[in-house]
């Protein structure tokens, strides 16, 4: 249980513009921060906080407000047309959606939020500006910045706009804290957007513990044959998340005559991967390997969990990530991880001890290592043993304890700042 303390907020404004808490992680816009958005929710109103979340509303069906779980509603704020917008669109609706969240407060007496926790750099333009019409501290995690998105982009995949980078230049210079997932994500936002460090906190995400664990592997679930290597893709399907290059590898291990090893791609396109939907079909065709890779649609809970320990290795070859969840997941479940050696995921995976990290995105690199421990059983074996140490050592209770702090410092200096301006104008007159 989350320890609370003084000044612990009672109720939080949780705004998540883009993408709602209730949609499935793995397709369009839901990923890991939805799940993030979800977890940490539900442990913040298991030690007392209210949540309340913003989030647009993509259907007319849609009530106002739902109860997601105790002590947590959904706020579905109506801002465009429900559907045909995508989420380079959604900058043209902030103003309506800034309304809507404004109204919902001004129904309230006054006061009725302590605190305001925006995701992403929508959010936080809409979180900047219901700060200073409440008079409430506001906290902002980026989850992803355009800059360093930019600098380690895909081959043909499209740069962040400078609309992006001039609005999260804008976030994190009003933002009371700024709340990094990594040490390395929180050096970013200091070298590229330049956050005052003291404003900066380190708070790693989690994992559930209790859904993702070891357990008893079910191939046939997913039509996966017992003799096969495995290899497992999660995640949504585009550029920035480079399921290519495991294609790729794949046809590469074939050329080197490493037989029996299916490739499994989990999850629906999204982003830039809209743009050509069978692009990943298509060049496993071109490459001839069609015949090994199976495509499975996004997972749910027990899905997913059953899916990582169907696999004998989960790859993550992002072009970046600022955490990295699959990766941390799929080790709890005592699936070894490759991953790319970018963002989070140097975080998420320890190098040769719960799993692999790759330098770059060479399908030949890539089809090295996944040889390399395809082939070695006895090395996997301990490399899963690390796996589920590794991530015991995160969990989600940690998570929001760790926020509670971050609120709880913002909490106290916002009325600190207010009873200094108070004594001021009280000597003054």
């Amino acid at each position: 249980m989350v320890e609370v303390s003084w000044p612990t907020p009672r109720r939080i404004a949780t705004l998540s513009v883009h993408t709602s808490p209730l949609e499935q992680p793995g397709t369009g816009d839901a990923g890991g921060m939805n799940v993030y958005i979800v977890e940490v929710s539900k442990r913040l109103a298991a030690a007392g906080v209210e949540v309340e979340i913003f989030t647009r509303a993509t259907s007319s069906e849609l009530p106002p407000m739902v109860e997601m779980s105790p002590g947590v509603h959904v706020r579905h704020v109506t801002a465009g047309p429900y559907e045909g917008l995508n989420k380079e669109e959604l900058s043209s609706q902030l103003c309506a959606f800034t309304a809507g969240v404004l109204r919902a407060e001004a129904a309230h007496p006054p006061g009725h939020y302590d605190l305001i926790h925006s995701h992403y750099w929508l959010s936080g333009q809409v979180g900047w500006l219901a700060r200073e019409r409440w008079g409430v501290p506001h906290v902002h995690t980026a989850h992803t910045l355009a800059k360093v998105k930019n600098r380690l982009i895909a081959a043909g995949d499209r740069p962040e706009p400078k609309a992006r980078v001039i609005g999260e230049e804008q976030v994190v210079a009003e933002s009371d804290r700024l709340v990094a997932n990594t040490r390395f994500e929180a050096r970013d936002l200091i070298t590229y957007y330049q956050a005052d460090p003291a404003l900066v906190s380190v708070v790693e995400p989690g994992v559930d513990l209790e859904r993702f664990r070891p357990g008893d592997t079910d191939r046939a679930r997913f039509g996966l044959s017992e003799s096969d290597r495995v290899v497992a893709f999660v995640g949504r399907i585009q550029p920035l998340k480079a399921p290519d290059v495991l294609i790729s590898a794949l046809a590469e291990l074939r050329a080197r005559g490493t037989e029996n090893v299916t490739l499994v791609i989990c999850g629906g396109p999204s982003g830039s991967g809209l743009d050509k939907p069978t692009a990943l079909m298509d060049l496993a065709a071109s490459l001839g390997v069609t015949d090994s890779v199976v495509f499975l649609p996004p997972q749910t809970g027990a899905g997913l969990a059953a899916l990582y320990r169907a696999a004998d290795l989960v790859a993550v070859p992002s072009y970046n990530e600022s955490f990295g969840l699959v990766a941390l997941e799929a080790q709890a479940c005592g699936t070894p991880v490759v991953a790319a050696a970018v963002g989070g995921l140097v975080t998420a995976v320890r190098d040769g001890e719960s799993g692999v990290l790759v330098d770059g995105h060479d399908p030949a690199d890539w089809a090295r290592v996944l040889d390399r421990l395809l082939a070695a059983p006895g090395f996997r074996h301990r490399l899963s043993a690390g796996a589920v140490a590794h991530a015991s050592q995160f969990s989600w209770d940690r998570t929001a304890e760790r926020l509670l702090r971050v609120y709880r410092d913002a909490v106290s200096e916002h009325r600190a700042l207010i009873a200094a301006r108070l004594e001021g104008a009280a000597w003054a007159w």
